[in-house]
């Protein structure tokens, strides 16, 4: 069983399945078992209730649903972030999975 559960959420969870992967090859080169997923942002009601996240990160195109999400989190004791824009555009991974990491260590 993996040691953490990170969700990343976008319009339509398909931009950030690319984002996942890297996150995950970040995660085994660091020797972390993490199990990171990407959902769409009309799923996350659902993705909070069954897959119980530990860390949620949103998209920069989906930042607008930030405050609606958070009220949602906080209630579950889920730290909330907005995926940084140019990592998120650069795809990069390593960068994305450390501010996961850093909300998990908060």
């Amino acid at each position: 069983m993996a040691e953490k559960t990170i969700m990343l959420a976008c319009s339509a969870g398909m931009s950030t399945s690319l984002l996942v992967t890297k996150m995950q090859k970040a995660a085994e080169k660091a020797g972390k078992d993490y199990k990171i997923f990407a959902t769409a942002s009309s799923d996350i009601d659902n993705q909070l209730a069954t897959a119980h996240p530990d860390v949620l990160l949103l998209g920069p195109q989906v930042r607008y649903m930030e405050a609606d999400v958070k009220k949602k989190t906080d209630q579950a004791g889920i730290p909330l972030a907005i995926i940084n824009m140019q990592d998120y555009g650069m795809m990069n991974g390593e960068h994305v999975l450390q501010a996961a990491e850093k909300l998990l260590a908060d």
